[in-house]
């Protein structure tokens, strides 16, 4: 069966461009530039001048919908994913919290029996691990009592227990974060600075050996300070000064102002920032309270004024913002135009996950994975590999 979006703004990685789409086999069979007419054989879906686009790429969210990936169901995994979908998600990386040891050993274990490609679920690549080797300093909404140093026996053991592992989020500057810097790139792991008192060397350093990315670039990390009243530069300036250095923000408009994802955009340009949710279960759920991470084994939180807060709050505690809502705010907030927005929750994060072959990017042989939304990226269609969803 072939389907034919006709009469779309393709939202491609150099501009916006009217023209059509064909799919053939859960795959882009075509892209045409221009009017063209659609096969007689192909189910035509009238675009009506809205864009089209690739389906969105989160690589950093721990729930939505009221489920948390920590939950201890993969029934819960599954709820979190398809709620992402609503909102345009069509490949995700599940992301652990720092727990006990044997909560991390649990939650790898149940992975391995989740199915990564499901009909009506975004394709899962695999997952990201954010923790538990953070610096006590900068933990956030992370529990401060499970955080800890890299220790090979723990390590070892979980890329023993599984093939899943796509990123692991770490501080870099901790005892032993070399050795399990070598270890994560032997595997081909995604590594990447997060919840990091490292300073500005320090991050030389990592991106010398391999860390690629700053897990939600300002959340958690050090910035300029004074040692013996000499100023010394952070992780955060690091972030800047590495031209090849990625950095993945959370563009709700509350962790970061526009001005901040103004200044970001305008230093690190949109081939290097990644949009991320970070979100916990309470995304696309009503204000009240809720469990960042397992029920009754997290940490509390409460969601208000379009973010996830500490009871107390004094920080905030992940996000409950969609990708939809994240491009939305990179044009409107930081004047970023469309096409650049969207690539940076599209082509870079697959780029930065090595499935740009496959995802990212409307051209032929890529996964049917498309979008339909208006000039608010209020979302009226979605294809997942090929099948209409809405």
């Amino acid at each position: 069966m072939k389907t034919a979006i006709v009469n779309g703004r393709l939202v491609l990685p150099y501009g916006v461009r009217e023209g059509s789409i064909l799919i053939e086999d859960g795959r882009i069979a075509d892209v045409t530039i221009g009017q063209s007419p659609s096969p007689s054989d192909a189910e035509v879906i009238d675009a009506g001048g809205r864009y089209v686009s690739p389906g969105f790429i989160d690589m950093h969210t721990h729930g939505a919908g009221g489920y948390d990936f920590m939950d201890g169901t993969v029934d819960d995994i599954y709820g979190a994913c398809r709620a992402h979908l609503e909102h345009g998600t069509t490949t995700i990386l599940p992301t652990s919290m720092t727990s006990t040891k044997e909560s991390l050993f649990d939650f790898i274990g149940l992975f391995n029996s989740v199915e990564l490609v499901k009909d009506g679920c975004p394709e899962i690549l695999g997952l990201h691990l954010e923790g538990p080797y953070f610096a006590a300093s900068q933990c956030g909404a992370q529990d401060p009592r499970y955080l800890r140093n890299p220790s090979p026996d723990e390590y070892e053991r979980v890329l023993e227990m599984t093939d899943r592992i796509r990123r692991w989020s770490f501080a870099v500057e901790l005892p032993g974060s070399d050795r399990f810097l070598s270890v994560l790139k032997k595997h081909g792991i995604l590594s990447s600075a997060a919840h990091t008192d490292a300073d500005c060397h320090q991050i030389f350093n990592a991106f010398a050996n391999g860390v690629e990315l700053m897990t939600h670039f300002y959340s958690c990390m050090a910035t300029v300070r004074r040692v013996n009243a000499y100023r010394v530069a952070g992780a955060i300036e690091a972030g800047y000064l590495l031209d090849d250095m990625y950095v993945e923000i959370i563009a709700d408009g509350c962790h970061l102002p526009p001005e901040l994802l103004k200044l970001i955009y305008k230093i690190k340009g949109s081939d290097r920032i990644c949009l991320i949710t970070d979100s916990m279960r309470a995304a696309g759920m009503p204000d009240g309270e809720y469990w960042l991470g397992q029920i009754g084994k997290g940490v509390k939180c409460i969601k208000e004024d379009g973010v996830a807060k500490l009871p107390d709050r004094s920080a905030f505690a992940g996000s409950v913002a969609t990708t939809d809502r994240l491009v939305r705010n990179m044009v409107k907030l930081a004047d970023v135009p469309l096409y650049e927005a969207v690539k940076m929750a599209t082509l870079v994060p697959a780029h930065l996950l090595r499935v740009d072959d496959r995802k990212g990017v409307l051209a032929e042989g890529r996964d049917a994975d498309i979008l339909i939304f208006d000039d608010n990226v209020d979302i009226s269609g979605i294809i997942l590999r090929g099948k209409i969803i809405r």
